[in-house]
């Protein structure tokens, strides 16, 4: 079954970001042991370090009611159970978005935030950091049947008064009246407002999490879901239903939420046509069948703009009936195979190239900069040997004359130090400046002015004004950072020059803190936002629970963007002059290691063959310093160009 390949696939996926990780602790302790270490890089490596061992493989599913959703998370993931695993019958559709993965420490639970936590101005992420907050059942793994029970849970509904519903952002008139429902007394809401469930798959365990999103009145209502969530997954797999393509519902949420949630990108973007089975027409033939297919795939690329590649027909019913009684053919005709080798090849790989990516920015530097100072190291321990090898060291001339330029190059060196830390004592303070741009307490402060403007007026236009207010005095704060990034910028260079010109060092591009990144996340989240906020959903539910709700999810991006930036500038200038620092160290070391030398042979000709011996010894370990260096990289895959 092709399945065993996406497990195959993860499973290897998993092993490599296991060496990745090896690979980067084996650098870590290379750096310690050779005294290349300092506080900032090793925070840098263990960030990422953590980063790495804390990663998932997010894939979110997004459809209408009545899409099959549910039915295709248990024909891909969980047919093994021998039973519908999650409640995907007709009527009880899941009505809480839910997350199903691994939490090795906690165990096998489902855990259920009430409805009525909306009602609090809290976000979703504090909730998930406070399992107190949240009603719990626990599982047995050992019985399908017991978990099938409690899963049960997640399609539970209440009665509550309209008001209530109005208060929740869980009622709708104009919706209801279409419905043909006028001035009920009480209004059916779901128990829950997000579930998250714990039990240890083997693709749970290996990292995968499936995100599982209801309709589209769960996300109109839950801006967390489209700005964090969604974006937060390497894929979206959006469903609809093959008998009726795509209807206005289905493209309002693949327009305002999916499509948002990816910016630009259409990256880790699929299409389930589900329920291909209700096609299926003995009268018409296999060639009447194939001819409705591919007409319902041509339509839908052209409705939703998007490549027929990743458009997958599929019965997730007759997929999950196939897998339980091992019936190879009807797993074939349920054509599920296509969708689990797109999520076995492209996701997998673009999530191992994602990574890549972050470990070559976050250390990639730090890389580079060992591999040219052993190349230094190596290339001025030579020098040394080949000038010995080559001295007349009869003639005391010539042997006063090396000590005297030596001493003249140490002289030189001291001053040049005094220079160096008055340098470095003028970048503090434009670091320090730098830095206090991004102080919480200026963001925290536009933050406060504009909620209270905001509260004062709810409307839909007062909101917008308010969120554009926000953004714009958002961007002037970053917006003054820049001159001082350039400003500090332009002296770290001239440090650099500096050394190179008058020394000779090896030349070690300066890593230079950039904000450009930072703002462009700033201007995507004003975007999300006024797409969230201009959406059919959000304007006919006008309710200031969601109003307070968006705006405070984008607050708290925001918020999360300038202080990462802050934390950017924090361990950039803490670390930016390192490399120069080691160099200065080595060259220090290197003058010194000259002048006993010479004054041994100075004082002894026999020592001459001595001190060769000694400068051959020393050049050995630092071979095997730099190969041992290249075997790490090589484990890591990180392809530095060495000299």
């Amino acid at each position: 079954m092709r399945n065993l390949e996406f497990k195959e696939q993860l499973h290897e996926y998993t092993q490599w970001r296991e060496q990745l990780i090896q690979g980067i602790e084996l650098y870590r302790d290379w750096r310690n042991r050779y005294r290349f270490s300092d506080p900032q890089s090793t925070d840098t490596l263990l960030n990422i370090l953590q980063g790495l061992q804390n990663d998932r493989v997010t894939l979110a599913f997004v459809a209408e009611f009545s899409r099959g959703k549910t039915e295709l998370i248990n024909s891909l993931f969980f047919a093994e159970t021998g039973v519908r695993l999650l409640p995907s019958s007709p009527g009880r559709t899941t009505m809480s978005p839910t997350e199903l993965f691994w939490d090795e420490k906690g165990g096998s639970y489902i855990r259920l935030l009430n409805i009525e936590s909306r009602l609090e101005d809290i976000s979703l992420m504090d909730y998930k950091r406070n399992p107190d907050r949240w009603t719990q059942i626990e599982l047995n793994c050992e019985s399908p049947t017991q978990m099938q029970e409690a899963f049960r849970e997640l399609v539970a509904t209440k009665k509550v008064s309209r008001e209530m519903a109005d208060k929740l952002g869980l009622w709708n008139e104009r919706e209801a009246a279409e419905q043909g429902i006028i001035n009920p007394e009480t209004v059916e809401v779901p128990c829950w407002r997000h579930a998250m469930i714990s039990f240890p798959h083997p693709l749970l365990k290996e990292g995968l999490c499936i995100l599982d999103t209801p309709g589209l009145n769960a996300l109109g209502t839950e801006p967390e879901l489209t700005l964090s969530m969604l974006p937060s997954a390497q894929a979206i797999i959006f469903v609809l239903a093959a008998d009726t393509g795509v209807t206005k519902s289905d493209l309002e949420m693949w327009k305002s939420h999916v499509c948002s949630s990816r910016g630009n990108r259409r990256q880790g973007l699929a299409v389930v046509m589900n329920k291909i089975d209700s096609m299926w027409d003995d009268l018409a033939g296999e060639t009447g069948y194939e001819a409705s297919i591919q007409k319902q795939i041509d339509t839908c690329a052209m409705i939703l703009n998007l490549e027929k590649e990743v458009i997958f027909p599929v019965s997730a019913k007759q997929a999950l009936l196939a897998k339980v009684k091992g019936d190879d053919a009807l797993l074939q005709k349920s054509r599920l195979n296509l969708l689990e080798s797109y999520l076995s090849d492209d996701i997998l790989d673009q999530r191992r190239d994602i990574l890549k990516g972050v470990v070559d920015k976050e250390i990639g530097f730090l890389v580079s900069e060992s591999v040219k100072l052993m190349d230094s190291k190596i290339a001025n321990a030579q020098k040394q040997l080949d000038e010995f090898k080559q001295v007349d060291f009869e003639n005391q001339e010539l042997t006063g004359k090396l000590m005297a330029e030596t001493r003249d190059r140490q002289n030189a060196y001291m001053a040049n130090i005094e220079n160096f830390q008055a340098s470095r004592k003028v970048f503090a303070v434009q670091a320090k400046m730098l830095i206090d741009s991004f102080a919480k307490e200026k963001i925290d402060d536009i933050i406060r002015r504009t909620k209270e403007d905001m509260s004062k007026s709810l409307t839909t236009y007062g909101m917008k004004q308010n969120m554009r207010r926000l953004f714009d005095e958002l961007r002037d704060l970053l917006q003054d950072s820049v001159d001082m990034t350039e400003e500090t910028r332009r002296l770290i260079k001239a440090i650099h020059k500096k050394f190179q010109d008058e020394y000779g060092f090896k030349e070690i591009e300066p890593q230079l803190f950039s904000i450009k990144q930072h703002q462009f996340e700033l201007e995507q989240i004003f975007e999300e936002g006024e797409a969230f906020r201009n959406s059919a959903k959000t304007t006919m539910t006008e309710q200031s629970i969601v109003v307070n709700k968006l705006y405070g999810t984008l607050i708290a991006k925001a918020r999360n963007i300038l202080q990462q930036a802050q934390r950017d500038a924090v361990t950039w200038s803490n670390s930016v002059l390192s490399p120069l620092m080691h160099q200065i160290k080595d060259h220090k070391k290197q003058i010194e290691s000259r002048l006993i030398m010479l004054r041994k042979i100075n004082e002894s000709k026999g020592n001459v063959n001595e001190s060769i011996a000694q400068l051959e010894s020393e050049l050995g370990p630092l071979q095997v310093q730099y190969q041992e260096l290249l075997e790490i990289l090589k484990a890591v895959h990180l392809e530095i160009k060495a000299d």
